[in-house]
């Protein structure tokens, strides 16, 4: 981990962890811990200690997966033996919980650099890239989808190595995962459309963040950073790329990443050779290949949609996962474009119930639907709400949606509930909050059902009030 600039944790505190690695210094500290510059007394050098402290209030189960993802960070790590990517040398256990000790780093952080000097020229930027690359490229090699690629993750050592750090989020092949059923970690304007979205994730999920993290480095900020998370995030999935105006013959390594259906990016190979071409100051005619062709981690979620074709791009259909992106304010009413290229509001389609097609009841019941605290809601806190179908015969097909107050979306896009022949003629469906950040709302949360008839449920409320800070 990185040394420069470390606050000085006072001569006369010198705490040592686990017996062995005595606390030198802070090297930066935020809400949920420290890292330490510290002395490994038993092999005689300095490490790097990091401390994850949870909150006085926090539950002891979210304590005990905070802990459990920092022992993650360092598993994820240790697969990876390569130059661009922290060593970490130990798990070392003290109070109860883990601190991870690693290779102290002397330089600065990416994020620090482009602070104190500006943008980059895009020949460094694509060293820069290339390092990072190299590291990301040996991370899938072993397994691992680091997920959160930014400035401030990689760190640039005086003796001119690059190196990326911080695992903590990291997924690791044959291994369950640490965050909730649909719980968005990272930071938002580095984020992939897909994972905004809560679909597949892959190798090309990284890529896009190398992308990301080259416009940042020629233009001096992200492509989509704006005002909010939620914004941001909307930013991603919706809008056209800025154009990256300083970034001259690296404008197409980063538009072929930024490229929001994985399958469409640029493939890990050819963004190397450009970059590489970049750096050395050469030209280079690589033609780009889907990244899906550098795929050697199992794909983790649900299947991407193809992108549609911008001349007639809708809004993105935003699923469950993703609803942080629908209700702040109220709720936002998300407008589709019809095959002429004209707008509608996706209203459901009426029928009278008839005898032929059957009938259905629906009702809504929620826990917890009155939330105040930390956002996103931990996933034991998290607001749910639960639809229940009732078909009088089977077997049946449903067609129904989630629905906030004044008829705006939750899901763009109709939903079905089967139900086969001999199945139970009820059936329930769940919604939950766990991956909401953003402002503070309430509003109304409802079923509509177009098929077997046109039917909806009554509505509860839902109250979310984000701590700020």
């Amino acid at each position: 981990m990185l040394d420069e600039g470390a606050v000085s944790a006072g001569q006369g505190h010198r705490r040592t962890v686990a017996g062995r690695y005595q606390l030198l210094s802070a090297l930066g500290t935020g809400g949920m811990g420290t890292v330490w510059r510290a002395y490994d007394q038993v092999l005689h050098r300095e490490v790097a200690v990091k401390e994850v402290k949870a909150p006085d209030d926090l539950a002891a189960s979210e304590v005990e997966r905070m802990h459990a993802r920092l022992e993650r960070e360092a598993w994820a790590a240790a697969r990876i033996c390569h130059p661009n990517v922290v060593t970490v040398y130990d798990v070392a256990k003290e109070d109860e919980r883990p601190w991870i000790v690693m290779e102290l780093i002397r330089g600065s952080s990416m994020a620090d650099l482009l602070k104190a000097e500006g943008a980059l020229s895009p020949q460094r930027a694509a060293h820069v890239g290339v390092e990072v690359l190299a590291a990301l490229r040996a991370a899938h090699a072993a397994g691992v989808l680091h997920r959160d690629v930014k400035p401030a993750n990689v760190l640039m050592a005086h003796d001119g190595r690059v190196v990326l750090t911080d695992f903590g989020i990291a997924t690791l092949e044959g291994t369950s995962g640490l965050t909730m059923a649909g719980e968005m970690v990272g930071s938002p304007e580095f984020l992939a459309p897909e994972r905004a979205l809560g679909q597949a994730l892959g190798p090309a999920s990284d890529l896009w963040s190398l992308g990301i993290l080259l416009y940042a480095a020629v233009e001096g900020r992200s492509p989509f950073r704006q005002t909010t998370p939620l914004v941001t995030l909307r930013a991603i999935v919706e809008e056209d790329l800025p154009p990256a105006r300083q970034a001259g013959s690296l404008a197409s390594v980063i538009e072929g990443l930024l490229q929001k259906n994985p399958e469409e990016r640029l493939a890990a190979e050819q963004t190397h050779r450009k970059l590489c071409a970049i750096r050395d100051g050469r030209t280079t005619g690589v033609t780009a290949h889907p990244a899906t062709s550098q795929v050697t981690t199992p794909i983790i979620g649900s299947p991407v949609a193809p992108r549609p074709d911008r001349r007639r791009r809708r809004t993105a259909v935003l699923g469950v996962s993703a609803v942080a992106l629908l209700l702040v304010g109220g709720g936002l009413t998300y407008r589709a474009a019809n095959g002429d290229g004209q707008e509608s509001t996706a209203a459901p389609e009426k029928s009278e119930p008839s005898r032929s097609s059957g009938s259905v009841e629906v009702s809504v019941s929620g826990e917890r639907s009155a939330y105040q605290g930390s956002c996103p809601p931990y996933n034991e806190n998290a607001p749910t709400f639960t639809a229940t179908f009732t078909v009088d015969r089977t077997p049946a097909v449903v067609s129904y949606r989630w629905v906030t107050d004044k008829d705006s979306l939750i899901d763009d896009e109709w939903q079905t509930l089967p139900f086969a022949a001999g199945d139970a003629t009820t059936k329930s469906k769940s919604l939950d909050f766990s991956t909401y950040y953003g402002e503070s709302f309430r509003t109304l949360i409802g079923v509509e059902v177009r098929k077997p008839q046109a039917v909806r449920s009554d509505s509860e409320l839902l109250v979310i009030e984000c701590d700020e800070g």
